[in-house]
């Protein structure tokens, strides 16, 4: 028996649910728990003298157990079984099989002694029970709150969990100190009639179990894939250079964020290429000391003892060599001349970048010089346009409309333009040159270029 996903629930196969409450039958779905194990072995036929008898059973939440299949039943992921607990039995589901449990084993350094055992793939009315019980988990939760508020106990009711046969509740709690639980169990068990278990976990266990999203927009590391919580302290975020803020640096559990170890080692490598964070440099003009440090653009930034409000910043090469002075027992010029002037930075207009019709007035501009430059050409040639000559520079007897006579032509073919001489007058020079005229045609002919124009 398997989960009521349509996939078959083996490890070639996932929930196909993207809904963000997770598959509808997640009680009983081993592919839409967190922390699952991706079997990449699946694809392996292993020999079966070197067959693992152990699987993986998942329970609610990230607990799980390794149990020992004695009776050689045959399962895969998804498979909903029942196993051994004391006292009673308890319902699971199958998260891993096949070799590479051997390796979670040893990861976990899970012994094979006195392991418990699988009894059998659960039937019908152990599924019944199981998930009747788990349906009461959240009213078990509230009232559980409720009581422990009434003896004034400060704790928190985190998560409750049913085991299987409903014979025994466990109460997962967080507490600063220590909790007299005397009273506390008497009361749960006269109201819920069954055995008390309490079980204190940590504040990221807490955040783990509940889940949520963190800062950065996914869903928190512990409850999808991390699970050893390694300590984080205030000196982690100094080596990243960030600021002391708790609001940022805390996650939702209220302690400093897990990612923090993440990048660590890199700051630390580019760091051992950086003088002591601590340094002071003995100048003419008096001592600095290092205020900051950069470790992308690989510069420290000094400031002078007595006036600390003007900084200058020097690449980490030319510090070693000011230290290397120091040493000697020189002293260093001046921060002022050791500073190079940096070259003019380019300043851009990101309003005018991001401006819809800036394309616009650049194509304006051109057309508006393109204009200009046509209109002044017009204006050279338009005197010795035939139209525009005065009867003065006109020879006496020349008609103007002589050539005019081919705009009245009914003929389709093109008309090769002709060329007029135009005399010059009395008072114009001996060197004046000969001018083509241009005919008009009609629209429908456009002209051709005439090669000894």
């Amino acid at each position: 028996m398997s989960c009521g996903c349509k996939t078959s629930g083996d490890s070639a196969h996932s929930c196909g649910t993207k809904s963000a409450n997770g598959c509808e039958s997640v009680n009983t779905c081993g592919n839409s728990y967190k922390l699952s194990v991706f079997d990449w072995l699946s694809n392996i036929n292993n020999p079966a003298s070197n067959r693992c008898d152990f699987v993986e059973v998942r329970f609610k939440n990230d607990r799980k157990s390794f149990y020992k299949n004695v009776n050689n039943i045959p399962l895969h992921i998804g498979s909903v079984v029942t196993v051994e607990s004391s006292p009673g039995h308890d319902v699971g589901v199958v998260s891993l099989t096949g070799e590479l449990v051997k390796i979670q084993m040893k990861k976990k350094k899970f012994t094979e002694e006195g392991s418990l055992k699988i009894y059998r793939l659960a039937n019908q009315k152990d599924i019944e029970v199981w998930q009747e019980v788990r349906k009461k988990e959240d009213s078990v939760k509230i009232e559980a709150r409720k009581i422990s508020h009434r003896l004034g106990l400060e704790m928190k009711i985190t998560d409750v969990e049913y085991q299987g046969d409903a014979s025994k509740v466990t109460f997962y709690y967080t507490a600063d100190n220590r909790i007299d639980f005397r009273q506390l169990i008497k009361d749960y068990a006269g109201t819920f009639r069954t055995k008390i278990d309490m079980k204190q976990i940590g504040f990221r266990q807490e955040a783990a179990k509940i889940g949520g999203i963190g800062s950065c927009g996914r869903e928190l590391c512990c409850s999808t894939w991390l699970t050893d919580f390694r300590s984080v302290n205030t000196n982690v975020a100094r080596y990243q250079q960030l600021s002391i803020n708790p609001q940022k640096l805390a996650g939702q559990c209220g302690k400093l964020k897990c990612c923090l170890n993440y990048e660590l080692d890199s700051y630390l490598d580019a760091l051992s290429n950086f003088p002591s964070s601590s340094t002071t440099l003995d100048t003419e003009k008096g001592r600095a000391f290092c205020i900051k440090i950069d470790v992308f653009k690989k510069k420290m930034w000094f400031a002078y003892v007595d006036s600390s409000m003007a900084w200058y910043d020097f690449d980490i090469d030319l510090v070693k060599k000011l230290i290397a002075k120091n040493k000697k027992g020189e002293k260093i010029p001046p921060l002022e001349e050791l500073k190079q002037p940096e070259g003019p930075v380019q300043t851009i207009d990101l309003i005018q970048e991001n401006n819809v019709d800036r394309f616009e007035k650049k194509n304006k501009s051109f057309n508006k010089n393109r204009n200009q430059g046509q209109s002044q050409g017009q204006n050279q040639n338009r005197p010795n346009q035939p139209g525009n000559n005065n009867r003065k520079n006109r020879p006496e007897g020349s008609n103007p409309n002589a050539n005019t006579n081919s705009n009245s032509s009914p003929k389709p073919q093109q008309p090769k333009p002709q060329l007029e001489k135009v005399e010059a007058s009395a008072d114009s020079d001996k060197t004046a040159q000969q001018n083509p005229i241009k005919k008009k045609f009609k629209k429908k002919y456009p002209p051709k270029k005439d090669k000894n124009a």
